[in-house]
């Protein structure tokens, strides 16, 4: 494997990234129970957020990717250097495993040291920078992904459509928002304010921190 595979922001991007006997990518476990998000994020969305559509991505990546010479590369790499299909489901297929590493109601609530004092240093305050990220998701028109990237001591929110990933512009994430509506229509139908304020409700902002560089 790629001595870089795990330069990308995602702290499990290893295993995400090891391949069964055919050389395919398979849904690893959710690393938490898929009722631990309610009353924010329903047991049902999970469900098929993961366990469906982000399984159906990894699927589609498989069956674009074989005798490619995409074929042994790990996911961040086949972003960089795809387009297409194979661009569109690799990149959903990270974006996914990213959006919902981020999670767990248990984990810390709010941002702290170096976190924080970048998101004050860039947006002026943490409450700020949420009101931009939120403006964001509200904004985007049509399904997309906002994301919070980090370039030293900077840091910029980018809304981009469809699977597109900052990867792609070689920027380096740290938080993701996924703005499809199949990431809320079970909870909230067409209401995406009300599944973004759900969002903020269910960070970890520790794996945030730990993704930074």
């Amino acid at each position: 494997m790629n001595k870089d595979v795990c330069n990308c922001g995602l702290l499990a991007c290893k295993e995400v990234n090891t391949k069964d006997q055919e050389n395919r990518f398979t849904l690893l476990p959710l690393a938490y129970a898929e009722n631990s998000l309610e009353p924010y994020i329903s047991e049902k969305t999970v469900r098929f957020h993961y366990g469906k559509h982000l399984a159906a991505y990894i699927d589609n990546t498989n069956k674009l990717k074989a005798g490619t010479p995409f074929d042994d590369l790990p996911l961040h790499e086949i972003i960089v250097k795809s387009s297409g299909g194979l661009f569109n489901n690799a990149a959903q297929v990270f974006n996914h495993y990213f959006y919902f590493e981020a999670f767990h109601q248990t984990g810390l609530r709010m941002p702290a040291g170096k976190l924080l004092h970048l998101l004050e240093k860039n947006f002026g305050s943490f409450e700020q920078f949420k009101e931009k990220f939120t403006l964001s998701g509200m904004t985007l028109f049509g399904s997309g992904w906002v994301w919070l990237v980090q370039d030293g001591e900077k840091l910029e929110i980018m809304a981009l459509p469809n699977a597109e990933n900052p990867l792609k512009e070689h920027k380096y994430p740290l938080l993701t928002m996924d703005v499809w509506e199949h990431a809320y229509y079970l909870d909230t139908q067409n209401a995406r304010a009300k599944y973004i304020e759900n969002f903020w409700q269910v960070i970890d902002w520790k794996v945030i921190e730990k993704r930074m560089r």
